[in-house]
């Protein structure tokens, strides 16, 4: 088994990097979607993303509680594909639907450290291989409003968290696959 995280920027290729991963795998693939389509552009993106699927893969939506998802569906001779981290980290930082402050400390939504614990907890025992999606936006300036760096910070954190639990990493820049780990 292997735990593969696949980090990038916005357009970077690294959804499609992951795919071809998946794909030369040869195992039976379970790709676990975590957008949500709450307005036309993220519509698209998602439309996007399903037409290069291939046919013969499950997909699985799960907006929330991915580690319960990676445990129902992770076996020793499949692969799971999350697609992907920060979105699933943004939908858990937006699922009590409550006004942030524009300056000051944020509070974390109820459920934010119990799933997190629970995905981490969930990657490590998998007994299949997965490999995890996610966003690299730490290498930008420092945003300017509370929620956002809040948003920064713990996209880090997760990104450093699921990496260091995964045998390898790979960047993806401008569609380019650059190991980091393994």
């Amino acid at each position: 088994m292997t735990r593969t995280l696949v980090i990038g920027g916005a357009r970077s290729g690294k959804s499609a990097h992951a795919e071809a991963l998946a794909t030369t795998s040869g195992k039976p693939v379970v790709y676990i979607a975590t957008a949500q389509a709450g307005d036309a552009e993220m519509q698209q993106r998602i439309a996007h993303h399903r037409s290069r699927r291939d046919g013969h893969w499950q997909t699985v939506e799960e907006t929330l509680a991915l580690g319960a998802v990676i445990e129902k569906y992770s076996r020793a001779d499949n692969l799971l594909l999350v697609d992907c981290l920060t979105v699933w980290l943004s939908n858990l930082l937006f699922s009590e639907h409550k006004e942030f402050p524009e300056i000051g400390a944020i509070d974390a939504p109820a459920a934010f450290t119990e799933q997190r614990a629970a995905f981490l907890q969930a990657l490590a025992q998998a007994p299949g291989d997965v490999i995890l999606v996610t966003n690299e936006v730490g290498q930008g300036i420092v945003p300017q409003g509370a929620i956002s760096r809040w948003f920064v910070d713990e996209a880090g954190r997760l990104n450093q968290a699921a990496a260091a639990t995964c045998d390898r990493a790979v960047l993806v820049v401008a569609g380019l696959p650059l190991s980091l780990k393994g």
